[in-house]
């Protein structure tokens, strides 16, 4: 596999990753945006003008959850770049281990009754800093790819190159950086209908899907020869 096809699959799958995560938490916890900051901050304002609408709480508590994993994750990298180690690998334990913690607790919380429930609670702010941790990973060691979590810009950035072709105004990288945008948009929708599915389904143990996704990116991350 070459680099290109590496790195589409990269963000490919972190992509469906993000989408599946926040997808399956909007639809099991209330409204919560896990991995859409705009999103809660949106879902706020409605609610504070509309006071007949369920406590928000929870997306007022989501932001600086978010924030705690976004800092833990720029220090434990900036730390381990000082000793030369896996930084990408043991960032992605960290973003794991949030997450195992978001299906756990949404497990225990069956049934979902309340936005302010503890378990409830406790899974929504889990599952929000652990993509604080992938927000934060996808800006500091995979800024080479497009976006993973964020598909306004990715959009924006297909229009704009698809309507240069058609008018044959396109450069040498035009096409290729269509491509390098397009796959992560199409995955992000594919792992939003995914985790529709699976949570009527099977409820928070479709989290199982992201897990295995990061299981899988940690191992090759592991598994490859460290750059010197």
């Amino acid at each position: 596999m070459n680099v290109a096809q590496r790195n589409r699959l990269q963000s490919s799958g972190l992509a469906f990753l993000a989408a599946y995560v926040d997808t399956l938490g909007f639809i099991a916890l209330f409204g919560l945006f896990t991995a859409h900051v705009t999103g809660n901050f949106i879902l706020i304002g409605a609610a504070l003008a509309d006071t007949s609408q369920m406590s928000i709480l929870l997306k007022f508590l989501a932001f600086p959850a978010f924030i705690v994993g976004v800092a833990v994750a720029r220090l434990l990298i900036a730390a381990i770049q000082r000793r030369n180690g896996r930084a990408l690998g043991w960032s992605l334990v960290l973003q794991l281990l949030l997450l195992i913690g978001f299906m756990v607790c949404g497990l225990a919380a069956v049934p979902v009754h309340s936005p302010t429930a503890g378990y409830v609670m406790a899974a929504g702010l889990l599952g929000t800093a652990s993509m604080g941790v992938h927000s934060a990973i996808s800006r500091l060691l995979l800024s080479h790819l497009a976006p993973t979590s964020l598909m306004t810009g990715n959009v924006t950035q297909v229009v704009i190159d698809v309507v240069d072709m058609l008018r044959g105004a396109a450069d040498a990288g035009t096409t290729e950086r269509c491509v390098k945008f397009v796959w992560p948009v199409l995955s992000f929708g594919v792992g939003a209908i995914a985790a529709a599915f699976a949570y009527h389904a099977i409820g928070f143990a479709g989290l199982m899907v992201p897990v295995l996704i990061l299981v899988a990116l940690i191992v090759r991350e592991f598994g490859q020869p460290q750059a010197s």
